[in-house]
């Protein structure tokens, strides 16, 4: 907990320094020296992974430069050397990127505030024109808008307070939802990569950081999947359910970023045409939201 603390100040927002450094030391250990061609001392090494040095040496960079980029000093660290660290660290597109946001903010014009976030209507009018599940992702994960089928498939989120449409929430602190995601660990690991991608554009979101809190003191599993700093951002792949009305489902998943400057992302299911999947959603569509109350009471 002593990390949660030092990430979670006082003052409601994450800590940018302890970030950076973090993340630059974990992405480190998680590479063996023949990864990258270098000897291996086997027994003689005193820490996992790449040893500073040879991570300076790989990125072009001094060793003392280095070492005050992972103290979190990314004061003045140019574009160049980041794109050097990245490559040195073999970093995927989202983790270059959350490196990028740690260690060279931009300047917000405006001071994030807890406002509820919005939906367009047009975007609302084009969710009750979709026939698979589709729903509106915004910051923080939360779940600001979705159509019939979304309801069907995941559970009548207009039956939840406001603040518990969130998929962190829902994932961690909810029973049901770790019966509904085959793995459940999958599910969980994708949503804390997305909130610490979240975290490090948006680290004084006071939202944001009351979120990883009450997380972090609710659940072990969120608090070691934290810890990790895994990073991704929302794409595209295959989710594996058991719904309790019609069993197993496999549902491939597109997330589509509205742009409109939101950073909301529309996200679709749809199962392959012909496929006992594709059966069950459309049982699941002629009960539309009743599913959701008949499989309530249909669990012990």
């Amino acid at each position: 907990m002593d990390e949660m603390a030092e990430a979670l100040p006082g003052s409601g927002s994450l800590d940018r320094r302890a970030e950076l450094s973090e993340f630059l030391r974990t992405r480190r250990a998680r590479l063996k020296p023949q990864d990258v061609g270098l000897p291996d001392f086997g027994r003689h090494r005193r820490v996992p992974g790449l040893r500073r040095e040879e991570l300076a040496q790989l990125a072009g960079v001094s060793v003392a430069y280095y070492t005050r980029l992972e103290q979190g000093n990314g004061r003045n660290v140019s574009a160049e050397v980041l794109d050097a660290i990245a490559r040195a660290l073999r970093l995927t597109d989202a983790e270059h990127a959350h490196l990028t946001h740690l260690a060279k903010p931009k300047e917000h014009k405006k001071k994030t505030t807890a406002r509820t976030e919005q939906v367009r209507g047009a975007i609302r009018h084009l969710l009750d024109s979709i026939e698979v599940p589709a729903y509106v992702s915004g910051r923080r994960s939360d779940i600001v808008a979705w159509n019939r089928m979304a309801a069907a498939v995941f559970g009548d989120w207009a039956e939840l307070p406001a603040q518990e449409r969130n998929w962190a929430r829902l994932i961690f602190l909810r029973p049901e939802y770790q019966d509904l995601f085959v793995p459940w660990e999958q599910k969980a690991s994708d949503v804390v990569s997305y909130l610490r991608m979240d975290a490090g554009c948006h680290p004084d979101d006071p939202r944001l950081s009351a979120l990883v809190g009450e997380l972090s003191v609710k659940s072990e599993e969120f608090r070691r999947l934290w810890a990790m700093h895994d990073v991704k951002e929302k794409s595209y792949g295959a989710k594996h359910l058991r719904h309790p009305l019609v069993g197993e489902l496999t549902l491939h998943y597109e997330s589509f970023p509205l742009s409109d400057g939101t950073e909301q992302v529309l996200i679709t299911y749809h199962a392959e045409p012909g496929s006992p999947s594709a059966d069950a959603l459309r049982l699941l569509a002629s009960w539309g939201t009743d599913a959701t109350r008949v499989g309530e009471s249909a669990r012990p």
